[in-house]
């Protein structure tokens, strides 16, 4: 019996008939695997060493019932983070109950002198892949595809100046990334599309000075994306990859550009757009000129992030984080209209719809928390504190339960990452990275992908608030396709630019 167990792929099988041998072999493998489950382990099962029912039926009978008996264990959540003053991507596993540790810190970059930065990060939706935006360039970035688990480089491409967050498409086939140009003139940027399977970046689409916070909506038809310093939310049609609409955000004359109430407006009161404010010329999509912003003084929203709606809302409306003028903005996306105002702390940075569409994460990068809106209510139901100062990146997991968000600490002290219960809003675990982190996202194919997901030789020391968190309160407080090669000149007759900022 012992020697049948030693090899169970059919010595006798060879000996069927060619036209049979499928059946055979089949049949064979079922009855040898059982026999041999059972030889072990009739020992230590009652009912097959006494004589009662044996063979394969018995002994997956008793496995199955000593699986349902058994205990279930803790889920575990995992996240990709990027360090970007580090150049190293951090693998993080929550176990609720356990806590938080880093299970694993994988190098990117290529210069030995400098920082790459690695910025950005997305998952694909498969949990296949995950992708890094390397940011500083020479003088151009590049985005950089990992197999998830195994955490090896598949492939790279080149994309535009300071390539920042990323988007995907449902299906993982095209990614969105948003050249920021952090460091370059102060001229309009764009999107860059890249095809996934070959890493090829196919187009860069134009849009506008400082594009950031790029997302797709649920049905994959469009990608947002903000305009830092042309304070606009600008679509893009996936189909045909142009800009489809633009809509300012200044605060007080948010309006969709070029849209016929603008000009019925602009006709009947020459000189005055919507608002009693000059409109935005038809020649200056992008907002170059600073008359086209009204005056200097005027309040501007400093647009850092778009994020479509979920559940009800999903493919209706775009959430916008106002950097500067401290809320956020709910675009309907149908009638092009400000549909709702949350006002937020200091400097709200990026967002995240919970799955379902009730809840809307705002990371406050200039006031160390967190946001928590109950969309329903309209109404800001929690402000958490973080660990760490400059509250980056936030994501939630896709069963609505936690949300992890990233905070890049300042000058020497390393960054960490903050796990919240999205059911007690608080604030269960907290562990420390390396510099920077920044870029995050949830990844769904975790403990399905044959990773051994052992944590690394690395720091999960407990985290000790580096300065004075906010008080944790459960009540609100009071286009047109461009070639690859971007002009680096200003167009003609435009006015003089604000300097730039990383918001």
């Amino acid at each position: 019996m012992r020697g049948a167990c030693r090899g169970t792929d059919g010595g006798e099988a060879a000996r069927v008939d060619r036209g049979r041998v499928g059946r055979a072999r089949g049949r064979l493998r079922e009855v040898a695997t059982g026999a041999c489950v059972a030889f072990v382990l009739a020992p230590a099962l009652p009912g097959l060493a006494d004589g009662g029912e044996s063979g394969p039926t018995a002994v997956f009978a008793h496995m199955t019932a000593a699986a349902q008996s058994a205990p279930a264990g803790p889920s575990t959540y995992r996240v990709y983070v990027a360090n970007e003053s580090s150049d190293l991507v951090s693998r993080v596993a929550f176990t609720p109950g356990e806590g938080a540790v880093v299970e694993k810190e994988i190098p990117v970059g290529v210069m030995p002198g400098d920082n790459d930065g690695a910025h950005g990060l997305s998952v694909s939706p498969d949990g296949r892949f995950w992708y890094v935006t390397i940011a500083h360039g020479t003088p151009f970035g590049y985005a950089w595809k990992f197999a998830a688990g195994p955490d090896t480089l598949v492939a790279r491409t080149e994309l535009g100046l300071f390539p920042a967050t990323m988007g995907l498409t449902p299906d993982g086939q095209f990614l969105f990334a948003a050249n920021f140009n952090l460091h370059g003139d102060m001229v309009p940027s764009d999107v860059s599309v890249v095809y996934t399977p070959d890493m090829l970046e196919i187009l860069r689409i134009r849009t506008c000075l400082m594009p950031h916070g790029s997302r797709l909506s649920a049905d994959g038809g469009k990608q947002y994306s903000v305009c830092m310093h042309s304070d606009q939310l600008v679509e893009i049609d996936v189909e045909t990859l142009e800009v489809s609409a633009r809509f300012h955000l200044a605060p007080g004359r948010e309006r969709r550009i070029g849209d016929e109430a603008e000009r019925a407006d602009h006709a009947a009161n020459p000189g005055e757009g919507a608002h009693g404010r000059a409109p935005m010329p038809a020649h200056d999509p992008e907002g170059l000129h600073a008359d086209a912003l009204g005056a200097p003084a005027a309040p501007v929203c400093s647009p850092t992030w778009a994020e479509p709606g979920a559940g009800p809302t999903a493919d209706r409306v775009v959430y916008v984080a106002c950097n500067k003028n401290q809320e956020v903005l709910e675009v309907d996306t149908e009638r092009w209209i400000v549909s709702r105002r949350l006002p937020t702390g200091k400097a709200p940075y990026n967002l995240e719809a919970v799955a379902g569409g009730s809840l809307l994460l705002a990371t406050l990068k200039g006031e160390q928390g967190v946001a928590v809106f109950d969309l329903e209510a309209g109404e800001e139901v929690a402000r958490l504190a973080a660990s760490r100062p400059i509250t980056h990146g936030v994501v939630a997991t896709p069963d609505g339960r936690y949300a992890f968000v990233s905070n890049e600490s300042a000058g020497s002290v390393r960054g960490t990452v903050d796990v919240i219960d999205l059911e007690s809003l608080s604030v269960v675990a907290s562990v420390e990275l390396q510099h920077q982190p920044g870029g995050i996202d949830y990844w769904p194919g975790a403990g399905r992908t044959g990773d051994s997901s052992q944590p690394a030789q690395v720091s999960s020391r407990p985290v000790r608030a580096t300065s004075q968190p906010v008080r944790a309160t459960s009540q609100p407080p009071g286009a047109s396709r461009q070639p690859a090669q971007a002009s680096s000149q200003p167009p003609a007759g435009a006015s003089p630019q604000p300097p730039k900022e990383r918001p």
